[in-house]
Order: C-alpha cells, then structure tokens, then sequence
C-alpha cells in the first residue's frame, strides 16, 4: 500500500525549487539529499531529493533534472509516496499508523460485527470511518474507552460504543 508523505505544491524562485505540504511525521528522513521517492502519478517519478531546507514555516526541495520554474511547475499537485513497508512499526503498543487500522473489521464488545474501518480522519480527534452494510458510514473517536482493543494480527477492532453512537 502506498502512503503519501508530501504533496507538491507551488515553485519557489526560478531555479526549480518547490514547496511541499508535508505529510509525515520524519520530513527529515523522508527527505534526506539523495533519497528517491516515488510518485503518483508514477509518470511523474521517481523524484530523487537534491536539497531540502525550511523556509518561513515551509519545506522547499529541489530535484535533480528539475532545474527551472517551468519544470518545477509541472510537478504541482503531485504526491510524494512510500510502500508502507518501509515505515517501522511503533514501538507504543497504543500508537497506530493509519494504513495498520484501514481494512480491520469492527466488532462491538459483546461480538456483534459492525463493519469495517474505511478511513482515519485527523480533526483535532481522531476518528474512524466504519462503513457498515445497508448503512450510513459510522465515524467512531478512536479513544480507547471507546476502542479498547485493537487486534492487527486477528484483523479485528473491538468497539464499546455509548448508546446512540452507532
């Protein structure tokens, strides 16, 4: 599964530098001079990292082959992405990387099955988007009074959901 780290955005100055809305919680590792990073659109990468540098609260990068603005405008709107299996997992056992919750299936406490988690939205709380069949999509605050349990390896997650939630 690809995850996106970045996203391109607008040319900075004329030789071929470009802002990038970040993504990631490593921009640093993400992109490290001389680290390649693929696209999507894949026609447009792999991009490989000639600079990084922060400016006024913004990442600008420069890439090799792209060396002016024209070029660097071209990019706009690009996302930059990683397979997942190349991020470690935490080593908090209640720290989970959203692509690890997508797919689970939703169970309440007392084993009724309830859906699947579609999506983890991140608006000041987090929440899980549980599509559930013949239904509206349920969106769950992923806090463990609510989710008390998270089981990757069975592929389920265990909900405690206050009357009227769901």
């Amino acid at each position: 599964m690809q995850l996106v780290v970045g996203r391109i955005g607008r040319p900075h100055g004329v030789r071929g530098d470009v802002t990038v809305e970040v993504r990631t919680d490593d921009p640093e590792l993400r992109f490290a001079a001389g680290t390649s990073i693929a696209t999507d659109p894949s026609s447009r990468g792999p991009l490989v990292v000639e600079s990084s540098r922060w400016h006024k609260g913004s990442l600008l990068l420069s890439f090799a082959g792209v060396a002016d603005r024209d070029a660097a405008e071209e990019l706009r709107g690009t996302m930059l992405v990683i397979d997942s299996a190349d991020v470690a997992p935490s080593e908090d056992p209640d720290e989970f990387h959203d692509h690890q919750l997508i797919g689970l299936t939703v169970v309440t406490a007392s084993g009724e099955e309830v859906g699947e988690v579609t999506d983890v939205l991140h608006h000041g709380q987090d929440l899980l988007v549980v599509r559930r069949a013949g239904q509206d999509d349920a969106l769950i605050p992923f806090v463990r009074t609510l989710v008390p349990e998270v089981d990757l390896e069975g592929g389920r997650l265990v909900v405690d959901p206050p009357e009227g939630l769901l």
